[in-house]
């Protein structure tokens, strides 16, 4: 048995590598189950089925999913140009850190204009944060990948120091929490009896944004382009920094977004914990959606439902809060190793007149 280089990418294990990855994925979370000593048939149900078998664990679904989908519409255009946003996590939290402190000044205030003033709030932080990384990319040619995730631990100090500060709440017996939001700041539930809310909508919508924005636009072409070939995008008169500043700021916009779903819609005040490591889930998503819209939404299911398998794991088995985090790792860890097969293959054993089976 060898490995070889394929003479063109296959198309098939493009497609078919996300599945193959989640395969491998169950079946890897059997095996540690089992070492556990928990049933793995059984354990498994509970993970992947157990929090679908009713309509408030779809309910539930759909409010993980939210962020999740909001930050990967602004990581799928900057993968797609080969920019490589790593930091959606911190752009998040700097994103609810800033919304949460507008939505506290505004307690008292009414009117119409509160809520998109909330909201512009968080796409304006995201953007600023992302934008620390469009100066330093353009500017001084900085690897992206290093200041982003940099940036990350940058913001999560911060909103500890807020809440652990100026943002903690006077009557919450010294925890590190602010004050909850007034009721007008937080965004409409599609149902008082879920906690899903209007931020799923805006979600969809933007999946539609860029759907059109890759298929139809001059924008959509540049940025593939820069993405194959920046010397190309040159030579073609593409202003790639212009370009570069744009995909940044837009996953910035998105991933803040993405925080006010979260701080004025379920948890409806600032926490240390705020994030559940949405930003970083969220670059799984866009491979295992293979950076098309549709896919990233199937994507953002999965990812969401390892969320809620993670707490009802903790609830049934027992078994700490990290399992999500792990079955995640496993997950991106077989996608990277079956995606080598699109480039790579097999080859099991020569035949006769030396040609290659696999």
């Amino acid at each position: 048995m060898r490995i070889e280089k394929r003479l063109q990418p296959s198309q098939t294990m493009v497609y078919l590598s996300p599945i193959l990855a989640l395969v491998l994925t169950v079946f890897a979370g059997g095996l540690l189950f089992a070492a556990l000593g928990h049933p793995p048939l059984e354990s498994l149900a509970i993970f992947f089925i157990e929090p679908l078998r009713d309509t408030y664990g779809w309910s539930e679904l759909a409010v993980k999913v939210t962020p999740l989908l909001l930050c990967a519409t602004g990581l799928t255009l900057c993968f797609k140009a080969k920019i490589w946003n790593i930091g959606a996590e911190g752009q998040f939290v700097f994103a609810a850190l800033i919304g949460g402190a507008v939505s506290l000044q505004l307690t008292e205030v009414q009117g119409f204009w509160v809520l998109p003033v909330i909201l512009l709030s968080g796409a304006l932080a995201g953007m600023a944060w992302a934008g620390i990384a469009a100066l330093l990319l353009t500017h001084f040619n900085t690897n992206e990948i290093l200041t982003t995730i940099m940036l990350n631990y940058i913001a999560v100090n911060l909103l500890l120091w807020g809440v652990h500060g100026p943002l903690k709440d006077p009557a919450g017996f010294n925890f590190p929490e602010s004050a909850l939001f007034a009721e007008h700041t937080l965004l409409p539930l599609l149902s008082f009896d879920y906690r899903v809310t209007v931020a799923l909508f805006i979600a969809l919508f933007m999946v539609v944004v860029i759907w059109v924005l890759l298929a139809r636009s001059l924008l959509g072409f540049q940025l593939r382009v820069l993405g194959e070939n920046r010397n190309a995008a040159r030579f073609a008169g593409f202003n790639s920094r212009a370009i570069i500043w744009f995909l940044l700021l837009f996953s910035g916009a998105m991933a803040g977004l993405a925080a006010i779903s979260e701080t004025n819609g379920p948890v409806g005040q600032l926490i240390p914990t705020l994030s559940l490591g949405y930003g970083y889930a969220a670059i799984i998503v866009v491979f295992m959606g293979r950076m098309h819209p549709l896919g990233i939404v199937l994507a953002s299911m999965l990812l969401g439902l390892t969320y809620l398998g993670g707490e009802m794991a903790q609830i049934d088995l027992g078994l700490p809060k990290s399992i999500t985090g792990l079955f995640q790792g496993m997950l991106l860890f077989f996608l990277l190793g079956c995606d080598l097969l699109i480039h790579y293959r097999l080859v099991l054993k020569e035949r006769a007149f030396g040609v290659a089976t696999t």
